[in-house]
């Protein structure tokens, strides 16, 4: 059994030990009178809220919740065509669920770190995290499904309402890349092109 708690698998271990780490780093500034992070940036902890775009870790949330940010701050077309790609999956007995949609820059950043400390190199990381600047999910374009049964349900259906798999080793990812019925463009190896 992991000694901390929810951290069971080594890409959780990881990022529970980075957690911890960011933990000691705040309580540190704290000490010395500063309430962000060292270099005068927001703190880790605060990015981990739903303002920001956060959601736990396996966490999934109805496309229909506009009480989130990560759904209300999507690009408008975006949201209507995963409401309309859901709404006909139901109908096919899958539901598909949001593991993450809009995010804050530094909700990107903070992602962008921890993948670094867990691949060990920012080239590893980029193939999985993109930098705030390049990321379509901070510009509300792009959402990341579940279960991996809805994925799969929108690797097959997605075209057909202009959503499309954008990168092959990240089943999950979908932007609106083409017309409704149009013919997605060729998948990326990985985020890092």
């Amino acid at each position: 059994m992991s000694p901390l708690p929810g951290c069971v698998t080594r890409r959780s271990i990881s990022l529970c030990i980075t957690a911890a780490l960011s933990m000691l780093a705040v309580v540190g500034c704290a000490a010395v009178g500063s309430p962000t992070g060292a270099d005068g940036g927001i703190s880790s902890e605060s990015v981990h809220s739903a303002a920001h775009g956060y959601l736990e870790e396996g966490e999934l949330v109805s496309p229909f919740d506009d009480s989130l940010p990560l759904i209300s701050q999507l690009d408008p077309a975006l949201r209507e065509a995963v409401r309309a790609a859901a709404t006909a999956a139901e109908a096919d007995d899958y539901d598909i669920r949001i593991a993450s949609g809009w995010r804050s820059a530094d909700y990107q950043q903070s992602l962008l770190d921890d993948a670094i400390v867990e691949y060990g190199s920012e080239d590893e990381a980029l193939k999985w995290v993109s930098t705030p600047e390049a990321s379509e999910h901070v510009k509300g374009n792009a959402v990341d499904v579940g279960p991996t049964d809805a994925s799969d349900w929108m690797s097959r259906f997605g075209d057909e309402f202009g959503l499309c798999q954008i990168y092959s080793n990240e089943m999950w990812h979908y932007e609106l890349a083409t017309t409704p019925g149009g013919e997605c463009p060729d998948k990326r190896t990985d985020a890092s092109g």
